[in-house]
Order: structure tokens, then C-alpha cells, then sequence
């Protein structure tokens, strides 16, 4: 199963990756099931998450670049509202 990917990105690694024009997206605490139908790179501005997925779990928070796989089912535990930017792949 593919898994999810985070990286810790630099100022210039923003900037190739123009997240400053990728879509916003808030979600106050909350738990929810999700799957991804396509590709999903996202930029935590705020907040803190728990990702579960058949792997384990993921704490996911500020300043992560994340990357969901197409065809990755998994349950939010929204801790703390989280404010992301996102685009879809």
C-alpha cells in the first residue's frame, strides 16, 4: 500500500513548488474517514493531525510538506484546527 510521505521544506523548495497559489483548506478538531482519489501534496501553515492508515499512524503539524498516494484510505484525528494549502496531482 503506497504510504505517506513528509518532508521538512526549505523557503526555495516552497517556491519551485508554488504553494503560495495551491488551494487553502481549514478543519476545525474532528475525526473523519477519508480516501484519496488522486494524488495530494499539501503545506501545513497551522495546526496538528493524526493520520491513521492500514501502516500505522502519522502525526502530521506546522511546517510539514506532505504527500497522500492516490488510493490511500485513512481516518483524520483533527487535534488541533489545522490550515493547510493543497494541490491535487
Amino acid at each position: 500500500m503506497p504510504k505517506i510521505r513528509i518532508e521538512k521544506p526549505t523557503e526555495q523548495r516552497l517556491k519551485e513548488l508554488n504553494v503560495e497559489k495551491w488551494s487553502p483548506w481549514e478543519c476545525e478538531p474532528s475525526v473523519f474517514d477519508w480516501e484519496y482519489d488522486c494524488d495530494e501534496s499539501a503545506y501545513v501553515l497551522e495546526g496538528k493531525v493524526k493520520v491513521k492508515t492500514s501502516d500505522g499512524e502519522t502525526e502530521i503539524k506546522k511546517g510539514d510538506l506532505v504527500h497522500f498516494p492516490k488510493g490511500l484510505k485513512c481516518t483524520w484525528n483533527v487535534i488541533k484546527t489545522i490550515k493547510k494549502v493543497y494541490i491535487f496531482k
